[in-house]
């Protein structure tokens, strides 16, 4: 099924849409040279030249307890495989190094069963607190009640929608960027890099309310620039990148061959898979479609940036910074201190500003945690 929307000065909300089902208008011409939003555009610029800047990210951070002494820690993983989790639980080892305290990863190989016994296993060890590394907490709701009952105080990173402490579940903070930035920020650098004339196709997974919510903040800040055009949306289940985004990509090619100039998705894995079908058209890697990822950085997404193969910038996490800031947010704590409050600002990756890197791991914090810790 396909339901029909226009993007110009607002979004138009779609109802009726399936699981895996594409959303679009037809072929449009190429927009005007001009940019039909020069305010618009003038503000996102400003913006994506502020995300493109790699200045320390120590300075937001604020002051804090010294290091407590001989604290145990247990991350429970939701599965390995995944970059973002294990990028930030080697962060949280990093950072256990220089506190002196010890660290377990616990895997729980990505399914329910495997998470729930995994944080049983580690509430079993009796550490000093427990990390939900990447998983819906909801999936866990009897540990989580049994940790409560022991008085393990719990962090999460992307456990929860939004960053800071957390009420329901019970998390003396989440450690996430706000996904309205990180939205925000995607759509900015489309219409700056199109100077106000692209047209969009934007890649989400609407079985998820996260994603799904993602992908209408990304329509909504493209919509501020009448000149850019939604020419789709395409739902892909991220489970179903690999068998889907082929097809898709090639539909959309034969749909929109001149019109199809950037694209947005909500993982930059659907651009791996979307890869294989844009070679296979004979695109060129470094042309249109001009892709950004709204949210990972993993390393696949850096490789391809870096040699230019269909993927143009990417709006990663900070994954090993967020590891040290897991155990900052712990060791707060421990002293009986509020949470820092501390959101890493939102960063755009691209092959200029990467120097070749396969993450995103801004300079300064090592020190600033170092210093707020006494060691």
């Amino acid at each position: 099924m396909r339901c029909a929307v226009a993007l110009t000065i607002a979004v138009t909300v779609v109802a009726g849409c399936e699981r895996g089902t594409s959303t679009g208008v037809g072929p449009s011409p190429a927009g005007p040279a001009k940019s039909g939003c020069p305010t618009v555009l003038a503000r996102a610029a400003a913006s994506v030249q502020r995300a493109e800047k790699t200045d320390p990210a120590g300075k937001g951070l604020a002051g804090g307890p010294r290091a407590a002494s001989g604290k145990s820690i247990v991350y429970v993983a939701q599965t390995m495989t995944n970059p973002g989790v294990a990028g930030a639980a080697q962060g949280v080892a990093e950072a256990a190094r220089v506190l002196g305290w010890t660290v377990r990863v616990i895997d729980g190989q990505g399914t329910p069963a495997g998470i729930q016994a995994a944080f049983s296993q580690a509430i079993a060890l009796r550490p000093s607190g427990i990390v939900i590394g990447g998983f819906d907490p909801d999936l866990t709701s009897q540990q989580l009640g049994r940790a409560a009952a022991e008085h393990i105080p719990l962090v999460g990173w992307h456990a929860v929608a939004s960053p800071g402490p957390s009420k329901h579940p019970e998390l003396v903070s989440n450690i996430t960027t706000k996904v309205e930035d990180v939205a925000k920020i995607s759509a900015d650098w489309v219409i700056t890099h199109s100077n106000g004339n692209a047209g969009v196709v934007v890649f989400t997974d609407a079985s998820i309310p996260f994603a799904r919510n993602k992908s209408e903040l990304i329509k909504k800040e493209l919509a501020t620039c009448s000149s850019v055009k939604l020419l789709a949306e395409e739902n892909i289940p991220i489970s179903d990148t690999s068998s889907r985004t082929p097809q898709e990509v090639s539909s959309l090619l034969s749909r929109f061959p001149d019109a199809w100039t950037h694209s947005v998705a909500i993982n930059d894995v659907y651009f791996a898979d979307a890869a294989p079908a844009l070679r296979a058209a004979r695109k060129k890697g470094a042309g249109a479609p001009y892709n950004i990822g709204a949210g990972d950085g993993d390393p696949s997404a850096f490789q391809r940036i870096n040699s230019k193969q269909f993927q143009a910038a990417t709006v990663p996490e900070p994954f090993s910074q967020q590891g040290w800031q897991i155990l900052d947010e712990f060791n707060r704590a421990f002293a009986r201190a509020p949470a820092s409050g501390y959101v890493a600002p939102v960063h755009i990756s691209t092959a200029a500003n990467s120097h070749g890197a396969t993450t995103w791991d801004p300079p300064g914090y090592r020190a600033a945690y170092r210093k707020i810790w006494g060691r």
